[in-house]
């Protein structure tokens, strides 16, 4: 593909591409870190975060910046992917992964970068922006998630399962009824208090609810995840949900927005979001003065969302292009 139609293409993912270096990074606490590069070497960093948390990051998410202009820095957070060790919770929370960012911005001599990420990942772009604010040169932010009650309340206590009552009956089915008043603390027992195998069972459960819910196109279905990616994902969302995030309180993160000073971002938010619903990347723009809002009308919660990938790429083109002939951000 030639220069010009890298530059003007905003509405599909740019093709398939290689990391040019993949490594293992020690992190401490015993905990070991995959991180990959792709892209330009000498390009316009930007790290991407996943979501979760426990998800992982997937070859698709290399493919929303051009190549020719974006250093591209993926890695898998603590305990899932290809880290390890696998599903572990132990020295592993918010403040754990902010450090672990940095650990991996200065090991590959990255000054500031841009940091993406959707869902969980918008949640910790959000909070390693606050942290670092002189790291973060830019913010895209899908599918905010705040790690408020609130948004937990939506999930675990029966708001979306009034779109979805199939689904929610199915999830909820799994928990005797006397517990189900608090089923993160119901699943969080059984994730982490029984055998390996009663684990999986439990962690299918947690990962479909969600996946269900994802995409706008799905109509409520989902296939079965493996047993070790869901039990992962499971074991770190709800280690994460209990503790609320790691948060000193309710509301962390917008309580602290004047921190992020200069920093500007894209946030694309898809209008039927089952997950993470519109209010909260309401809420963020009207706190963030630097944060643009743009809703995808027909898209649910996937990064796969046609209007969410459309909208993303059009971001990372349009602050590419402005820092194309230096690239860099200082």
């Amino acid at each position: 593909m030639d220069q010009n139609t890298r530059q003007t293409r905003t509405s599909a993912l740019f093709p398939p591409l290689d990391p040019f270096d993949q490594r293992m990074l020690d992190v401490g606490d015993g905990h070991r870190v995959y991180v990959e590069q792709c892209g330009n070497p000498d390009g316009l960093p930007v790290v991407v975060l996943h979501g979760g948390p426990g998800g992982g990051c997937s070859p698709i998410m290399r493919r929303f910046f051009d190549p020719a202009i974006w250093r591209v820095v993926l890695f898998d957070q603590r305990g899932c992917g290809r880290s390890r060790p696998h599903a572990a919770v132990a020295d592993n929370t918010t403040w754990h992964l902010v450090a672990d960012i940095e650990e991996i911005r200065a090991t590959l001599g990255i000054d500031a970068w841009a940091v993406f990420g959707g869902s969980w990942g918008a949640t910790l772009s959000l909070v390693y922006a606050i942290t670092h604010p002189e790291r973060a040169a830019h913010l895209f932010l899908r599918g905010v998630f705040l790690m408020e009650e609130r948004e937990l309340a939506w999930f675990y206590g029966g708001g979306a399962g009034a779109f979805w009552p199939e689904q929610w009956s199915r999830f909820r089915a799994m928990i005797p009824e006397a517990e189900r008043d608090d089923l993160i603390a119901a699943y969080h027992r059984r994730l982490f208090d029984t055998a390996s195998h009663e684990q999986v069972k439990f962690a299918r459960a947690w990962a479909m609810w969600e996946n269900a819910l994802a995409s706008v196109q799905s109509q409520g279905r989902a296939g079965e995840p493996g047993g070790e990616y869901a039990r992962a994902f499971a074991r770190l969302e709800n280690h994460y949900f209990t503790h609320r995030g790691f948060l000193e309180h309710d509301g962390w993160i917008r309580a602290n927005l004047d921190r992020l000073g200069g920093i500007r971002g894209h946030i694309v938010q898809g209008r039927y979001d089952m997950v993470c619903p519109p209010l909260s990347a309401h809420l963020l723009a009207e706190g963030w003065p630097g944060g643009t809002l743009d809703f995808a009308p027909f898209a649910g919660h996937a990064l796969s969302e046609a209007g969410i990938t459309e909208r993303l790429v059009a971001a990372t083109n349009s602050v590419g292009r402005l820092h194309a002939g230096t690239l860099r951000f200082r």
